[in-house]
């Protein structure tokens, strides 16, 4: 079927249905039809021939257009039409500031010339044309335009030429959109859009959406720049802001997404944070859920964010102090109680990175003087089962648990020590059988990671092949529990050096009854230490802390 054909076509309308006929008569009354077809056929042509062919032909041409600009041609072809129509819009608008009806028309032209450049994220490897023309600033100028429409539609543009799955096709092309984009100081104008941008508004709640998603595609390409940019160029501090919050919402979910990239690893950003009173307002968001638990999978993602969060930027040493002066302890401490709340097993998660290494002494102790321990001893003696929605798995929940009795172990002395060890007398020194009973269960895990890598890798015997998969070996028996075995057998050896002979006889008998003994809790740890700091700098604490554990071990 022609177009002619097409134009012409109409369906016919339901009618009464028709009497029967003759055969006589059925053939003179389709001869009759067919005529007539041809008669209205003709007459609806020449009577659609103007108007219809017109937007045919307008159909042809944006057809023909979206194809010219798969190639540079094309491309520079559309940028210069949108070049023109920025131009004219700032003209009439500078021209007739008073009278938006005049400039309105070209304020239309505009968003469609922007609707028209999407086309351009199919091409990635002509980014650098659109760097070179120097139209990436022109649309970044269109950012600081006085129409929200405008703003969100620029948006929307700079997210799908920024996506992630587009910039991998090209790597010069995505170089240099990025350049160019970081260069320009993107992030700070994108904060000010943020500022800007009315989330009761849908159309406008998309567009901080959307600002989002840029930020988390160039994160994914330009990590350590964007990181730096987004705390230097008022990122953070928006983040942090918007956070407060109270009401549940999509964007707030996002947020604590790429708040959660932002500090993950980065220590600029963790000190920002906590000069931004960061960590009070974490504690702060927290704390709603001290007594319930978020109503959807989504809010439940932005608690465990914010979780995820706090842990990374306590980090920061800095931080340890204003969590401590938050009274960020205490809180944790009361979301462990609660038995029944998803927040209980990342409370534990949080209060094993306020207290580890040296500069978590303070926390420890504090710890000890609020009374955490009667609250950490039976999250030590029963793991509770793996939540559905949520929640830590047994390995990670015993690995927190230990973790923070390790810590207590090494940061507290005096009589606050005493009341830590003091804890593995009770009822029968059941605490020390648990912590045996965890010793034979991660033991076994990684020496059944052991074999498993002896299976896949037969030809050990060859020292060149040793070397090359020693690194595996080590990752497959971390993933079998080995971190959790150190922390355990830790804990053993303070147990049994601590001068008490209680403890020392029953870490020997319950040892002895599985046919083992200290021999392998001092290989264990003696492994650790070997490994201890391997791949960073000279530390001087690394080394006090080797010489500190060798020490232990000697006693053994």
């Amino acid at each position: 079927m022609n177009v002619d054909d097409l134009l012409a076509y109409k369906p016919t309308r339901g009618t009464k249905r028709p009497r029967e006929q003759s055969s006589k008569d059925t053939t003179a009354t389709k001869k009759l039809s067919s005529d007539e077809a041809t008669a209205n056929t003709d007459t609806a042509m020449s009577e659609l021939s103007n108007a219809q062919k017109l937007e045919l032909l307008l159909q042809d041409d944006a057809e023909d257009e979206i194809a010219e600009v798969l190639d540079v041609t094309g491309v520079k072809k559309m940028l210069l039409n949108f070049e023109k129509k920025v131009f004219k819009n700032q003209e009439l608008r500078i021209k007739h500031a008073d009278a938006p009806e005049k400039f309105m028309e070209s304020e239309v032209d505009l968003h469609e010339e922007i609707e028209k450049l999407h086309v351009l994220a199919t091409v990635p490897e002509l980014y650098p044309t659109l760097v070179d023309m120097n139209c990436l600033h022109t649309t970044i100028g269109l950012l600081n335009h006085e129409n929200s429409d405008i703003v969100i539609a620029v948006v929307s543009l700079l997210q799908e030429l920024t996506d992630i799955d587009q910039l991998e096709e090209s790597e010069e092309g995505a170089e240099s959109l990025m350049a160019a984009l970081l260069e320009q100081q993107i992030v700070a104008l994108l904060v000010q859009v943020l500022e800007k941008l009315d989330e009761k508004v849908r159309e406008e709640a998309e567009g901080v959406h959307n600002v989002l998603a840029i930020v988390e595609n160039m994160c994914e390409f330009k990590d350590d720049q964007v990181c730096q940019a987004a705390g230097s160029q008022g990122l953070l501090q928006w983040l942090l802001k918007r956070l407060k919050v109270r009401q549940f919402d999509p964007n707030k979910l996002y947020c604590s997404e790429i708040l959660s990239i932002l500090v993950q690893g980065n220590s600029g950003n963790q000190e920002l944070v906590g000069s931004m009173d960061g960590i009070d307002t974490l504690l702060q968001c927290l704390a709603y859920y001290k007594r319930r638990d978020p109503s959807t999978p989504e809010e439940l993602e932005l608690m465990e964010n914010l979780f995820n969060c706090l842990c990374s930027t306590l980090v920061c040493v800095a931080n340890r102090v204003k969590f401590l002066k938050g009274e960020g302890l205490q809180l944790m401490i009361l979301m462990m109680k609660e038995k029944k709340l998803l927040s209980k097993s990342s409370s534990l998660k949080v209060l094993d990175h306020a207290m580890c290494t040296t500069e978590g002494t303070d926390n420890c102790m504090k710890f000890v003087e609020v009374y955490g321990l009667r609250t950490l001893f039976p999250q030590f003696m029963k793991t509770p089962k793996t939540k559905k929605h949520g929640g830590l798995s047994e390995q990670e929940h015993e690995e927190h648990v230990c973790g923070i009795v390790a810590s207590l172990f090494k940061n507290v002395q005096g009589p606050l020590r005493d009341r830590v060890i003091n804890k593995f007398l009770e009822i029968d020194h059941e605490k020390v059988d648990r912590l045996i009973e965890l010793h034979f269960k991660y033991l076994q895990r990684v020496r059944e990671a052991d074999d498993a890598f002896r299976r896949d890798n037969p030809m050990l015997e060859d020292d060149d092949i040793i070397d090359d998969v020693e690194d595996e070996k080590y990752l497959r028996r971390l993933d079998a529990g080995l971190y959790t075995l150190q922390l355990v057998d830790y804990i053993v050896m303070e147990l049994h050096v601590c001068g008490l002979a209680s403890i020392k006889s029953r870490l020997g008998t319950l040892l002895n009854r599985h046919g083992d003994s200290m021999k392998t809790v001092k290989t264990i740890m003696s492994e650790y230490v070997e490994r201890l700091g391997t791949g960073d700098p000279v530390n001087n604490d690394i080394e006090k802390e080797k010489r500190r554990l060798t020490s232990l071990i000697d006693e053994l």
